[in-house]
């Protein structure tokens, strides 16, 4: 195998890695590319190595339609099958599909950007062929969600946000879960955050949202092998951080800000994909790793269950459901368990119903706005489905109705007198004329009446 390659791919450049994947890989490369390691050619143990070829451990085997059932040392044989395309050329598809249509995307291993040279051997996997395995599981019509199993410490920086980003368009159209089945860090969890749940496993390991940037300072073990380089070139900054000479200052605060850059990227990206978690809350993970319930409290995860229960969870999920999951454990339920739960929310929900109403109708009854309403009020309670807020709103608009007299109840004989007698007005003997009020003097006209008498009684 040609490590070079894979070095150019790991030193100075910002990782997406947890420390102790970095840490191995680093020393790895070095313990190979020292002397008595591999030859230029790339032998291994007496087997020849090529960036062109893939190892093939597991042999496919033909069916009896004809297609051909491939398999990798890295994908689950115990769960679905390779399907073959269904555009007439009957190419295997690049994931596994249940029965029920759960396409099982494995990924395992560290990431690279494009892995085309990468060979099967060699642990890694590319954002290039991963995002081609989302979007031919998103067409494919016999494909209703999508399970992500991921084991994975991180990989490479760039490309990591971009197939992110796949992630969140394939999941608007079929859901995504994300299982970390064994750990989903760093890089990997940026690919997981995109999915519409997360689920781990009860040890699975979670987070590692950092950069790490790792440079090779060789000059002091090739001063003691007498080695001196010279490097000629063009561009002040043609040979920054090159491994042959101590790291200036300068150069190192240029790849301080190039980290700070991936990181603040990093952060974005995980913000868009877990909406529980802000960018201050990302931040104060500090690129720290979490274990399974950790990992849940954190809000990092959404549910903690096993690769069966999430196999069974979509298999069992209508068509195109989506909803995104948030509590604790995953469990199995009987048919039995099923509907015992559906009768005791039958009932549940006719009680909290009754308590509603009656709450309704005291609310609209006893409000100060039926007041002067009494039969508004008793019709949008008994005969609407109005709420109190609504019917109480009404009644303060509405005009009070009108009080009718009270008939009066019959009265005795005795009473109907008293309340004649009171009625009367008293005799008032004083004539009616003001001016006639004052009382004349009477005398007697003895001689008047006694000249009457002689004319016949005439006046005289």
């Amino acid at each position: 195998m040609h490590f070079h390659r894979i070095a150019g791919q790991f030193f100075n450049r910002p990782l997406l890695l947890t420390p102790a994947s970095a840490d191995t890989i680093s020393n790895f490369l070095l313990s190979r590319m020292a002397a008595g390691g591999p030859t230029a050619g790339g032998s291994i143990g007496g087997i020849e190595h090529d960036a062109g070829e893939s190892l093939q451990l597991f042999s496919g085997q033909e069916r009896s339609d004809g297609s051909r059932e491939v398999h990798s040392p890295r994908a689950s044989r115990f769960y679905g099958e390779v399907p073959t395309s269904e555009d007439g050329t009957r190419r295997p598809m690049p994931f596994r599909r249940t029965a029920e249509g759960v396409a099982i995307v494995t990924l395992v291993g560290e990431w690279v950007n494009r892995g085309a040279w990468v060979g099967a051997s060699s642990g890694l996997i590319s954002y290039e062929g991963f995002k081609y395995q989302m979007q031919a599981a998103a067409a494919d019509p016999r494909t209703t969600s999508i399970l992500m199993d991921l084991e994975s410490p991180g990989g490479e920086a760039v490309g990591a946000f971009e197939a992110a980003e796949v992630v969140r368009r394939v999941a608007k159209v079929k859901p995504v879960t994300a299982l970390v089945n064994g750990m989903a860090a760093s890089a990997a969890y940026a690919i997981a955050s995109a999915a519409t749940r997360i689920v781990s496993i009860p040890t699975g390991i979670a987070g590692s949202i950092g950069v790490v940037l790792c440079h090779l300072d060789i000059s002091e073990y090739l001063k003691a092998e007498g080695i001196k380089p010279t490097l000629i070139h063009a561009g002040a900054h043609k040979v920054d951080a090159n491994p042959y000479e101590p790291l200036p200052d300068s150069v190192r605060a240029d790849l301080q800000a190039e980290v700070e850059a991936f990181y603040g990227l990093f952060v974005q990206s995980v913000a868009a994909g877990r909406a529980n978690l802000s960018d201050k809350a990302i931040r104060a993970t500090q690129a720290r790793c979490f274990m399974g319930e950790e990992a849940l409290a954190a809000g990092l995860v959404d549910e903690i269950g096993t690769f069966e229960d999430v196999l069974a969870d979509l298999s069992s999920a209508p068509a195109g459901a989506s909803s995104k999951h948030t509590g604790a454990k995953m469990s199995t339920f009987t048919q039995a368990d099923l509907d015992k739960a559906r009768a005791e929310g039958v009932a549940e929900g006719k009680k909290a119903g009754a308590a509603d109403e009656k709450a309704r109708v005291s609310a609209i009854l006893g409000g100060e706005a039926a007041q002067g309403r009494a039969s508004l009020a008793s019709h949008l309670a008994f005969e609407t489905d109005m709420t109190a807020d609504a019917a109480n709103g009404l009644l303060a608009k509405s005009a009070k109705e009108a009080i009718e007299p009270k008939e009066e109840a019959p009265k005795g004989n005795a009473a109907k007198l008293a309340e004649r007698m009171a009625a009367q007005q008293p005799l008032v003997l004083e004539p009616e004329n003001p001016a006639a009020k004052e009382k004349k003097r009477s005398s007697l006209d003895a001689a008047g009446i006694y000249a009457a008498r002689r004319n016949g009684g005439k006046a005289a």
